[in-house]
């Protein structure tokens, strides 16, 4: 329920999506890239599972040859553990790289490049023990308990259905050599997990769609909400309302100023009003000083009629006019030709006494 009793029914605006996106608020499952990079290492392991038992063969044979003189004085203890800790390293670097570089993409997948301060900022309600309590025992938390059961039931099932298939070939192990131990022991962890990560990868999946389900339902607005925002985004209706009432004021008071001053209106005769304004010597070209559309092209062509300026009905030349000269600029060459002809015509009449 929103503040007022509004329900949240409506979906977000992108303005409240961006805004949470800042905050760091977005759709992701944490399962979803676990899943990735399990499915990523047991990839690696298969294809490297030889040079990692080979690589494991060298370093504990080393360490077997050597292990008496481990009792030399404590000194040669450091280096020894640091050998150790660098043979294992590089025998399980590719699993360590590329889990780092698909726990990556994982995340840049689900949710793009996205580098939020807003959700490390310690919260007050973070320390609250009763707003703790509430997230224990809230919906989402017996939501997240179920799927951690489903998850556990799920995976451990199809694991145990692989493995149980290799126990007979793994009591033979003790029969074989180190290296085909080590192997075989190796390939059979590897079918299981892929089993078991393939059948976590399903459910990672569903649990993708189902974070931004519910992420999208708990961005949801009121009606209000939209409203509100509109407000904050847009202006509010009724100031917009009143800033386009003020300019058609000031636009008209310009124009009842410059008409009575014009040389000749050309009209639409309807659509279009455009005050020209020429004085020989004074300006180089016609130059327009007022112009309308619709109503205000009425209104104009009223001030012109009233204020005894001659207007003349040239649609062509009117729509030109309208939509290639701003007010104050003088008209274009190409137009020269077509304005000179409505002047001589207005001259002539006015010579003659008619207007």
């Amino acid at each position: 329920m929103a503040e007022g009793g509004q329900e949240k029914t409506e979906q977000p605006t992108p303005r409240k999506l961006q805004e949470a996106r800042r905050k760091g608020q977005v759709a992701k499952s944490k399962d979803l890239s676990a899943a990735v990079v399990l499915m990523a290492a047991v990839t690696v392991f298969f294809i490297s599972s030889e040079n990692a038992v080979t690589g494991m063969e060298r370093h504990l044979s080393w360490y077997f040859a050597n292990c008496i003189s481990f009792n030399l004085p404590d000194k040669h203890l450091p280096g020894v553990f640091l050998k150790s800790l660098f043979d294992i390293f590089l025998i399980f670097a590719p699993v360590l790289l590329v889990s780092v570089f698909f726990a990556v993409m994982a995340n840049v997948v689900q949710t793009g490049f996205l580098l939020s301060g807003d959700s490390l900022m310690p919260k007050s309600d973070r320390l609250n023990p009763l707003e703790g309590l509430k997230k224990m025992f809230s919906v989402n938390s017996l939501v997240e308990l179920l799927k951690s059961i489903l998850k556990v039931v799920v995976v451990g099932l199809v694991s145990y259905l692989v493995a149980v298939k290799y126990i007979p070939e793994l009591l033979m192990v003790f029969y074989k050599n180190p290296s085909q131990e080590m192997l075989e022991i190796l390939d059979v962890l590897i079918v299981v997990a892929a089993a078991g990560g393939g059948a976590y990868l399903i459910l990672a999946v569903a649990d993708f769609y189902y974070q931004r389900f519910d992420f999208l339902k708990s961005m949801r607005m009121s009606k209000q909400e939209i409203k509100d925002e509109y407000k904050q985004t847009e202006g509010d209706p009724q100031i917009k309302g009143w800033l386009r009432k003020r300019q058609r004021e000031i636009s008209m008071n310009k124009i009842r100023e410059e008409v009575p001053r014009a040389t000749v209106v050309v009209t639409n005769p309807i659509h279009y009003a455009v005050a020209l304004r020429y004085q020989e010597g004074v300006t180089g070209a016609p130059i327009v000083i007022a112009k309308g559309a619709g109503d205000i092209a009425l209104r104009l062509k009223a001030i012109a009629v009233k204020s005894s300026v001659p207007v003349a009905e040239n649609p062509p030349l009117a729509r030109s006019l309208f939509q290639q000269v701003d007010v104050g600029r003088e008209i274009p060459v190409e137009l020269y030709q077509s304005v000179a002809e409505v002047m001589a015509m207005v001259l002539k009449i006015d010579k003659r006494g008619i207007v």
